[in-house]
């Protein structure tokens, strides 16, 4: 008879057999966990339709009331003349010619030797700023400078800045005008000359009524000579750009603006002057059917897309013999059957046209939607009233499937009643889940004290037969 030795002794092995009673036990779980992940499945293709469903809301404002009054603004030359127009805008045509565009005026200082050496003794010395107009006169453009001119402030407030020994080199009178924010940028240039660092002011806004004047109040002398500057005065700074409106006539009415974007020129229209015209520019505003029938074509996309999201998310594959995660679901093929009913439903008050049919837009065998743009471009061209009739009427199509949109994804819409359901039914398997685990541990530690007692028992027996081994054998030996 074979022995086992009594020390160390193992009969069982507890682990094993717990882990494989315990994978018995958890099948519940694992079902759980099927559920689980079964909902979890529709939930996330419940989240794709809403995703396509917002897809085809937002073409659907493609084709609003407001994108018919669009209008389109064409430039015969838009690298001279560029133009966008507003609903506010008339239809129309316009002759554009530039003489002269907008700029900001330029000035600079005389020459020094150095751009950090100190200026003057560094007495506080008060810059007045004041931007206007200069009129009469004569400009010398030599010496950047006029003679017998007149100024007139624009009304809009004179701006000021100390000069002290903190900031009087040309760097420090620089970085003062910048860091003041009062429409003028500083730069400094070296011109290569004897004295070559000058200071560089140049106006932020463009436009005749921009014009600088500068005016000084200290004891620095040096700094009033090197800054103070009046059109009409004394004038220690040379303009070497002009301030100037844009000069433009607009069907032959001259125009004189202050920038060279304007808004205010032609009614709802913003125009762009980039260059001067060497012949007149034709402008065109008319009703943007271009843009509209983009906006068809983004419908048709947008519906079939949705539709195709539909159709795969609850179809059935005869092959395979398995159906999608939403086959069968009563949600999607109501959706599906109001899509087609809406689609389908004639509009009334939209004149020669009642169906998508008759603009070009028709559905095919596999229940998509196609698009005939030769004839959407021949109603769009001779029939754009009741073509905005057909969508955007009280029972015009992007009406009433806005309205449909809205519904579908509203926060007490079948959507996310569904999605909610959904959610609800994964939140009350996670508590199943979590009562089953917490019963699973008790049962583990109950397996592992019975099998901890019967190894111990198992044990002791083997004990009481080795020992009786023992003795028989000694019996034996005595005969």
């Amino acid at each position: 008879m074979a022995t086992n030795s009594v020390t160390g002794s193992t009969n069982l092995d507890i682990n094993s057999i717990v882990s494989q009673l315990m994978t018995v036990e958890r099948q519940p779980i694992n079902r759980l966990d099927q559920k689980e992940a079964a909902f979890q499945a529709k939930l996330s293709a419940f989240g794709s339709v809403k995703g396509a469903v917002s897809g085809f809301q937002t073409a659907l404002q493609g084709l609003s009331s407001a994108s018919f009054q669009r209008l389109n603004a064409f430039s015969s030359d838009s690298t001279t003349v560029s133009a966008a127009a507003t609903s506010s805008a008339v239809a129309g045509t316009y002759s554009i010619e530039v003489s002269a565009l907008a700029q900001a005026q330029k000035l600079v200082a005389t020459g020094q030797t150095s751009s950090t050496a100190a200026i003057g003794t560094g007495a506080a010395t008060v810059l007045t700023f004041d931007f206007g107009s200069i009129s009469g006169g004569t400009f010398d453009a030599v010496t950047g400078q006029y003679s017998g001119a007149a100024f007139a402030s624009n009304g809009n407030g004179v701006k000021t800045l100390t000069l002290n020994a903190g900031n009087n080199t040309l760097e420090g009178i620089r970085d003062a005008i910048n860091a003041a924010n009062i429409g003028i940028s500083a730069s400094l240039i070296n011109d290569g000359g004897a004295n070559p660092y000058r200071l560089a002011l140049s106006i932020n806004e463009k436009g005749a009524g921009n014009s600088l004047k500068i005016s000084t109040d200290g004891g620095d002398a040096a700094i009033d000579t090197l800054l103070a500057h009046d059109p009409a005065g004394v004038q220690n700074l040379s303009q070497t750009v002009a301030a100037q409106n844009a000069a433009l006539k607009i069907d032959g009415v001259a125009v004189s603006k202050p920038t060279n974007t304007m808004s205010d020129a032609i009614q709802g229209v913003t125009l762009n002057l980039a260059k001067i015209t060497t012949a007149p520019v034709n402008l065109s505003v008319s009703k943007d059917t271009t843009g509209i029938s983009a906006s068809v074509n983004t419908f048709v996309k947008a519906y079939n897309d949705l539709s195709a999201t539909l159709q795969n998310l609850s179809a059935f594959d005869a092959v395979s013999r398995r159906g999608a995660i939403l086959q069968g679901d009563s949600t999607v093929r109501t959706l599906q059957s109001q899509l087609r009913g809406l689609l389908s439903h004639p509009v009334t008050g939209a004149g020669s046209l009642s169906t998508l049919s008759d603009l070009g837009v028709s559905f095919q065998k596999d229940g998509t939607l196609a698009l005939d743009q030769g004839k959407l471009n021949t109603s769009l061209a001779g029939n754009l009233t009741d073509v905005a009739n057909l969508f955007t009427s009280s029972g015009g199509y992007a009406t009433i499937l806005g309205v449909w949109a809205s519904k579908t994804l509203a926060s007490e819409g079948p959507l996310s009643s569904r999605s909610d359901g959904l959610g609800q039914s994964i939140k009350q398997l996670g508590t199943q889940r979590a009562a089953l685990e917490n019963r699973l541990i008790g049962i583990e530690q109950r397996y592992r004290t019975q099998f901890t007692a019967l190894d111990s028992l198992l044990s002791s027996m083997n004990q009481t037969s080795t020992f009786l081994s023992q003795q028989l054998a000694n019996i034996s030996n005595l005969n």
